[in-house]
């Protein structure tokens, strides 16, 4: 009896957790993942949506928390945690405070230093977005990747 509630109560859990999986179909329904969580902060935050292979979400992580104009990044954490959740792609997120969609000198090396890492594991960067209050810049969409 012990062993088939166990069953059943495993047989539950993976229904549920792949019907939460949203899959990420364009910039546009990242930009729907993340403005609630990001769009209106005063503090910049960066953030990852890890995927799987049919581009649904395995995990969204807040990576950083900074300031005003600026948050670190560090790849390492990146690629350790798109390994661990064995994610075959990733995509970048962060927010601007001031409401400026235009990325940064360094907005754009971080993107490409994140992407020349991630390539190295077979994980691929597939978008970084920048999310404001209202719309959003997306490094696919504009031919930055």
């Amino acid at each position: 009896m012990t062993i088939v509630a166990a069953l059943e109560l495993g047989r539950r859990r993976n229904d549920g957790s792949t019907l939460s999986r949203k899959r990420i179909t364009s910039s546009s329904s990242v930009f729907e993942v993340l403005q609630p969580i990001i769009g209106d902060l005063s503090h910049e935050e960066f953030w990852v949506i890890y995927l799987n292979n049919s581009n649904r979400i395995l995990e969204k992580q807040q990576l950083s928390k900074g300031g005003i104009t600026g948050t670190l990044v560090d790849v390492r954490l990146v690629l350790k945690t798109a390994l661990a959740l064995n994610a075959v792609g990733i995509i970048l997120a962060h927010n601007h405070p001031s409401g400026t969609l235009k990325p940064s000198k360094s907005d754009k090396q971080l993107t490409q230093k994140l992407k020349v890492a991630a390539a190295s594991l077979d994980v691929k960067v597939l978008d970084h977005i920048i999310v404001t209050e209202k719309a959003y810049f997306s490094f696919a969409d504009d031919g930055l990747l």
